[in-house]
């Protein structure tokens, strides 16, 4: 009996150890077939911003030439989500221009980021941004296989904007586009002045596909849209044409896009707009701007209200310089509605500061008689100015410093105070000072006979009559502009357009002119004042000549005259005692009897001037504006 029990003992215990055996067996056999889960590190190109990929940690693969400048680099160390992603990789020393893994991880965003030059890339310096990233060599987790679900690699969520590269990798997802945060936003809750990070309550992370246009995709400008309502004749005692120039960066965020809109849309119901009155356009910048609508689009506040709700945010920079050299090269033009009477004026909103300069753009707009307003909103704290491109670029901007076209908001939710300041400003024409008048937009260049036959008795009031038709203009470096050049048989530059911005000093310069005495070649003296006077003329001056002469030249004046009109220079001849009023007529631009005159002595020289400076006038109010 013992013996039986024992024999079952062993042959349960044979039985258990082959059960065993065959379950570890088929256990490796499983193992075996089951594939462990790829982990594939997508490639990206050069031109991928961080920003486009909304993981907040993500390895990717970078492709050689990734150095090349074309690929913008914002910060140093960390880096604007902005950047691209290879780029900084090269910049910061983790890759070399070969390519090759990185790791990439999200950080906040800063209220400043440092340019420098590094490993053969140029950072470029930015103000503020929502989002921020850090990259590192640590790619050691792209070569390892997960072991369990819980170390799955993550696919990378990239947003493909129009012209960039897709993310190379077969497992790469778009996102589907979520709600903004903004829209369960129960109100606006104001901010500590000077708090630079906080979006009003907007995601944390960026959204890349809010900023579908930063690859240079421009919107059609809005098509002209009729009010049922009778449109209004518009306020004729604020017959304006107005540009607004709004910012779109992605720096701003969508909330403060909102209350910008909102403060156009209480413009446009503040300003009777209409053919009579005010007309208005808005263009908008981000890396560059575009025409939203412009002053022929709309002819009633109503419209034009409705058109702003209908704008959506570019996103991209801040450049407000190319904005306003956008504005003066096209914005104002008969062809978008510009009517010549009215002054042309240009209100520049930005947040924070510009990321581009401001300072030739808006001196080339003042000069073509654009009247720049500058709406500063959250200006650079004592610890960001560092980060500031052009300190003091409104003063810079604006068409007069003297405090009446700059207007500083400490922040967003106090722009709704500056609506009727700005109006009242905007439609007080009469201090509208660099409107275009036949008085401030012209290069005068005086041509006087010193020869023996006038004297230096004479030569002095010839100098009194030049200065009296200098001191009736506005003179200044952006304004009218005055050189003067003497000639005998030999000519002499007394001195040029851009030596004296005063009227003082124009004056005092007229005063010290010496007398020079010799012979009378007018027609070479012609020549030389085209060469050396008027071919350094600013291309957006009117450009005028106002020779004086006592006789009949040595010289032919036929060829140089009519170069002189073929070039665009308005030539005023001006014949005393002797002059040969043939000649005086061949000189003037035609028609001769607005443009020459004679007087039969020296002391009567003082009754020309009001007439030469009514027809500079009267000749000016006939062209177009601008």
């Amino acid at each position: 009996m013992g013996i039986v029990v024992l024999t079952m003992k062993a042959s349960v215990i044979e039985m258990f150890l082959v059960l065993l055996v065959t379950g570890i067996q088929s256990n490796e056999e499983m193992t075996k077939k089951m594939k462990r889960p790829k982990f594939t590190v997508p490639q990206i190109s050069c031109d991928v911003r961080a920003g486009k990929i909304t993981n907040v940690e993500f390895i990717v693969k970078c492709p050689p030439g990734c150095q090349d400048p074309r690929y913008h680099v914002y910060g140093t160390d960390v880096y604007a989500s902005y950047s691209s992603v290879c780029g900084a990789a090269v910049h910061s020393g983790v890759l070399d221009n070969s390519g090759g893994k990185i790791l990439v991880r999200k950080v906040a965003g800063q209220s400043g980021y440092k340019g420098s030059y590094s490993n053969g890339v140029r950072s470029l310096s930015l103000p503020r941004w929502r989002e921020s990233f850090v990259v590192s060599g640590e790619t050691a987790r792209a070569d390892q296989s997960p072991s369990g679900p819980e170390t799955a690699a993550q696919p990378i969520t990239v947003t493909q904007v129009p012209g960039t590269t897709a993310v190379e990798a077969t497992h790469t997802t778009l996102p589907k586009p979520s709600p903004s945060a903004d829209s369960t936003a129960s109100g606006l809750q104001p901010q500590p002045a000077g708090q630079r990070s906080k979006d009003l309550g907007e995601p944390a992370l960026w959204k890349p596909e809010s900023v579908l246009l930063d690859a240079g995709f421009v919107p059609k400008e809005e098509l002209s849209t009729q009010s049922l309502e009778p449109a209004s004749h518009g306020d004729p005692s604020c017959k304006v044409d107005l540009s607004f120039l709004i910012d779109g960066s992605s720096s701003i965020g969508k909330r403060r896009f909102r209350i910008q809109k909102q403060f156009l849309t209480d413009i446009a119901q503040t300003l009777d707009i209409g053919p009579a009155g005010p007309l208005m356009g808005v263009v908008q910048y981000g890396d560059n701007p575009a025409t939203q609508f412009n002053l022929k689009t709309h002819m009633n506040s109503q419209d034009v209200k409705a058109a702003i709700e209908k704008i959506s945010q570019r996103g991209g920079l801040s450049n407000a310089g190319r904005a306003i050299s956008f504005v003066t090269k096209n914005f104002f033009s008969k062809f978008n509605g510009n009517r010549g009477g009215a002054p042309n004026v240009a209100v520049v909103m930005v947040d924070g500061w510009p990321t581009d300069k401001v300072e030739e753009a808006s001196r080339f707009a003042r000069e073509s008689g654009i009247n720049i307003f500058f709406i500063t909103i959250e200006g650079a704290s004592e610890n960001e100015k560092q980060y500031v491109l052009e300190p003091n670029f409104a003063n810079k901007a604006v068409c007069r410093t003297n405090g009446f076209y700059s207007l500083t908001v400490q922040n967003w939710f106090s722009l709704h105070k500056t609506v009727q300041p700005l109006v009242k400003r905007v439609c007080d024409t009469d201090r509208l000072a660099c409107s275009k008048t036949c008085l401030n937009s012209a290069d005068i260049g005086f041509v006087i006979d010193g020869s023996s036959s006038v004297g230096t008795s004479n030569f002095r009031t010839v100098l009194q009559f030049v200065a009296n038709l200098s001191r009736e203009f506005e003179i200044s470096d952006t304004d009218t502009r005055i050189g003067a050049m003497q000639y005998t048989y030999e000519q002499r530059l007394e001195f040029g357009f851009n030596e004296y911005s005063t009227k003082s000093d124009v004056l005092s310069a007229i005063k010290r002119v010496g007398y020079w005495s010799g012979g009378t070649s007018t027609g070479a003296a012609i020549n030389y004042a085209l060469e050396q006077l008027f071919k350094k003329s600013k291309p957006n001056k009117r450009k005028l000549m106002i020779l004086i002469t006592d006789g009949r030249s040595y010289d032919d004046i036929r060829i140089p005259a009519m170069l002189a009109h073929h070039k665009g220079v308005i030539t005023y001849a001006i014949g005393v005692a002797w002059a040969a009023q043939d000649e005086l007529d061949i000189i003037a631009t035609h028609p001769a009897r607005d443009h020459a005159f004679f007087v039969d002595e020296f002391d009567n020289l003082y009754k020309v001037v009001p007439k030469v400076i009514q027809n500079i006038c009267t000749e000016f109010n006939s062209q177009p504006r601008n």
